[in-house]
Formats: structure tokens, C-alpha cells, sequence
């Protein structure tokens, strides 16, 4: 049997780096050295490599690929393996774009390794350097008694798997779940930036079937914010608290589409941007790195880890599995506030760059759609600019599509944080999810009276004190 080495440099620096790498023998089949780390996850499988591989092949074709993050064009090369001896390659892997170069760096906000990972430092030094992520965050989180492998990590800078160019942390994912099933409850929030466990880290069903409902999950909010942390919304906003945390201003970011992307899921996210709460677009892969998400900061200039949190915290961030996706709206960028006057026109600009083609681009204003265009031959590098009419307060954001998939087999897209426009005058949209938070908040109480366990008479009161307090928030837009 024949042997294939390989090597995988950056072309710009001649340098070793890491990558997802896939070997298709001569019989069809996907082939790796027996101690390699597979990647998880839908889509194409890959192993994971340092920079080197060797393996055994059949004699005949082989077809190698190698892949690093979503800046770089994946390298492809067809080699003839022997029947005996070796056959030796190297694969160069070429950035498409500088996005580091003008101050955007890449992050993934929630992740964590199951009971299954046998080898989770493995996976932590190579996870942030393959997908080429300037901020890694794992997480630990509580859930019955499976032993999560990356509950072994404390909170806090994990400097063993951190450089210069990669920043590793420990954060918490703290939830609560309504039934033994997925089905969510009060909902799920990552907590980053925090030095000590914010107890309990889950409560409910997903410690034991007698565990209370009890505390809400604001309680935990305020305790990371009081360590210095911050708190991101989980998976696109589900969960009957999530309309009270955020009215009450517990939220510093939202996370969408984690761990992939779902086209209904902006219907919240959107709401709360209607009721006029400044809410920064996050994301993350969740189980594993099992998707290319990632959320792009803009720090201005070379990474530091203090500069990107700050950054993401004021919304200067976009939001892609792949395309470089820029909004400027009256020279302003997410984040930003422009004020102008009721029924005045906003120059708006949307710009992309993408290694994969996109079929669509669209700016909105409170989440309507006010310019569009499509690409039926695709668009790797494109501009959407408008003159927007905005007729009240509001947000502006641009989102990108695209019919081409990933090797995780999941679509291409893109979505930036909003430009917040203020003019004077209520939009009307912020009635209409006042009303829709209102009634939300409505049968969550219902829920919190005749379903939630509770110790205590107390422990039930404040629960419904506190929801009580965010849906006053609601009935005062009313």
C-alpha cells in the first residue's frame, strides 16, 4: 500500500498551519492517519491537521483537500499514490481577503464538547487555529449528569491553548429547559468574560425532575455583570425570558443562528429591535465547531482580546459562515446612531466580498426589506447602495444569501448589526412587538402559576414579580 505526506503552508508566509484536511482514496472513500481528530459535524467530513499528515492510500487517484477557517481558498490537489513507496504534497492555502489587515476579527461565542470527546486539549489547541478564530470561547454547562468533556476547563483566560493570534477562553452556558426534551423554558444565555461559576448553572429539569424553576435566569445576568462579564442571548432568542431580560437591559449581545442558520429565527431578534433595544448580532457553532459560524468585531487595528469585547458590546460586528459583508449607512457603521428628520433620505451601502457565490443582497429598515438585489450567476464581490426613506425611528441592517453551500453542507449568508437611525417620531413597528412581547409575556406567566416548581411561595412571587416588571416595559410602548 502506497504512503501520502503532506505538508500545508500559508502561501503569503511560506509558514506550517493548521487545517481541515481530506484524503479521498482511490476507492471513493474518505481516508485519515488512525490518531487524527475528526472534524464534527453535517456536511463533507475532514480530519484535523497541524500542518503535516501521513497516511496509507491505495494505489490509484487520490484527491486531497485542505481547508483553513473562511478566509482562505481551499486547496485541492489530485496525486497518483503508487503501490508501494510514498508520494509526498504540499497544499497552499491563500487568504481571499485582509479583513485582520482593517481591524475585523473573527470570534465564535459558544462552544462546548460533549461526553463523548475523549480528547478535548486536542481539540482546543487545534479548534481556534483551523478555523482561524482570533477569540475562542468554550463553555461549561450542566445538564442531568452527562459529564461534558469541557466542563474540565474553570472560567476564565485558558493561556495553555492561547497566543499571540488566538485568545481562548472559558465561559458559561446558563439555561433552563420547560420539559425533559429540548423543548426551552426560560431559555439559554452565554455568559463570556467571567473569572468564577455563576451558580446554579442550570436549573429545572436539566438537574433533576424535582430541582425549582428557580432562580431566572436575569438573577444569573446580574451576577455575571457584576464580575465584569457580559451576556449573550442563545439560540435566536428562544425562551419565555428572554423578552423580560431584555427589556430589562440585561442583554449585551444576541446570538443567531447557533449552531446553524435558520431563516424563521430573525423573527425575534427582529421584534426586539422594533421595540427600540440596541441588541449587537453574535453567533457561535454551539455542539463542537460543527458549523463555520463566526462573528466579526471591529477593533480598528491588530486583535487585542479587551478591544474586540468592547467592540462587540457596541455592535461594531457582522455576522457570516463565509462572506465579508460591510454597511455603511450615512457614513456610519453598526453600532452607530444617525439622526436625521422624519421622511429624510439615508445614502445606506451594503458591500461584500465572498468565496463562495451570493444570490442575494438586502438592506432593511425594521426589518422590511427597502432594497434588494439578486445575482442568478452569483456575486463574489458586490455593492446594494440605496437612498432609504426612513419615515420614523428605527434600524437599519444588511443580510446576504446565497444557493451555494459549505462543506458543513450548511447555506452561505451573512448579516451585519444594526445602524440605529433616530428621527423624533415612534415607528409604528414598535407597537406591533410590544403587543407581540406583551401577549408572549402573558403566557409565560400562566406557565410560571400553574406548571413551574418552585420550593416556595416566594421563589414563584419573584419569578412572577420579575416578569411582571418586563412586561410593564411593554405595556408603556402600548
Amino acid at each position: 500500500m502506497g504512503r501520502l505526506t503532506g505538508r500545508i503552508i500559508d502561501k503569503a508566509t511560506g509558514e506550517p498551519v493548521e487545517a481541515r484536511v481530506q484524503v479521498i482514496g482511490p476507492n471513493g472513500n474518505f481516508s485519515h492517519p488512525g490518531d487524527a481528530l475528526l472534524k464534527v459535524g453535517t456536511g463533507t467530513p475532514f480530519f484535523y491537521s497541524d500542518g503535516a499528515f501521513d497516511l496509507d492510500v491505495g494505489r490509484g487517484k487520490v484527491k486531497i483537500v485542505a481547508e483553513r477557517g473562511t478566509e482562505y481558498v481551499p486547496a485541492e490537489l489530485i496525486v497518483d499514490s503508487p503501490l508501494q513507496g510514498a508520494v509526498a504534497v504540499e497544499l497552499e492555502l491563500e487568504r481571499w481577503n485582509a479583513l485582520g489587515e482593517q481591524g475585523w476579527h473573527p470570534g465564535n461565542t459558544h462552544i462546548h464538547y460533549d461526553e463523548k470527546e475523549q480528547r478535548p486539549d486536542d481539540r482546543l489547541s487545534l479548534d481556534p487555529r483551523v478555523e482561524d478564530l482570533r477569540m475562542t470561547a468554550i463553555s461549561i454547562l450542566k445538564r442531568w449528569e452527562l459529564e461534558y468533556a469541557s466542563n474540565k476547563y474553570a472560567p476564565g483566560f485558558l493561556n495553555e491553548f492561547s497566543s499571540t493570534h488566538y485568545y481562548v477562553q472559558c465561559g458559561e452556558e446558563n439555561r433552563h429547559n420547560a420539559l425533559a426534551s429540548h423543548s426551552i423554558g426560560y431559555g439559554h444565555i452565554m455568559l463570556l468574560n467571567i473569572r468564577n461559576v455563576v451558580h446554579p448553572v442550570s436549573r429545572g429539569l436539566l438537574v433533576d425532575a424535582f430541582d425549582p424553576d428557580y432562580p431566572p435566569l436575569s438573577y444569573a445576568c446580574d451576577d455575571t455583570h457584576r464580575q465584569g462579564g457580559i451576556v449573550i442571548w442563545c439560540h435566536n432568542g428562544q425562551g419565555m425570558e428572554a423578552p423580560v431580560a431584555a427589556a430589562l437591559g440585561k442583554l449585551d449581545a444576541f446570538n443567531l443562528f447557533d449552531p446553524q442558520w435558520m431563516n424563521p429565527e430573525y423573527d425575534i431578534y427582529y421584534r426586539m429591535l422594533n421595540a427600540g433595544f440596541k441588541l449587537p448580532a453574535s453567533t457561535g457553532s454551539d455542539w463542537f465547531v460543527s458549523s463555520a459560524n463566526r462573528v466579526y468585531a471591529d477593533t480598528g487595528r491588530a486583535f487585542e482580546y479587551a478591544d474586540w469585547l468592547a467592540a462587540l458590546k457596541q455592535g461594531k460586528t457582522f455576522i457570516t459562515n463565509g462572506p465579508a459583508l460591510r454597511l455603511t449607512v450615512a457614513d456610519q457603521e453598526p453600532g452607530a446612531e444617525v439622526y436625521t428628520a422624519a421622511g429624510s433620505a439615508l445614502p445606506a451601502s451594503a458591500t461584500w466580498q465572498s468565496h463562495y457565490p451570493i444570490h442575494r443582497a438586502e438592506i432593511i429598515f425594521n426589518g422590511a426589506v427597502v432594497a434588494a438585489e439578486s445575482y442568478p450567476s452569483g456575486s463574489k464581490n458586490g455593492a446594494l447602495t440605496a437612498d432609504l426613506s426612513v419615515p420614523s425611528d428605527g434600524w437599519i441592517a444588511a443580510r446576504l444569501f446565497s444557493n451555494a453551500r459549505d462543506s458543513f453542507s450548511q447555506p452561505i449568508w451573512a448579516h451585519t448589526s444594526p445602524v440605529y437611525v433616530k428621527t423624533g417620531t415612534t415607528a409604528p413597528e414598535r407597537a406591533e412587538a410590544a403587543r407581540w412581547f406583551d401577549d408572549h409575556i402573558e403566557k409565560s406567566l400562566e406557565w410560571v402559576t400553574k406548571k413551574g416548581k418552585f420550593y416556595t411561595d416566594s421563589q414563584r412571587k419573584e419569578v412572577l414579580d420579575l416578569f411582571k416588571q418586563g412586561q410593564a416595559v411593554y405595556k408603556a410602548m402600548l
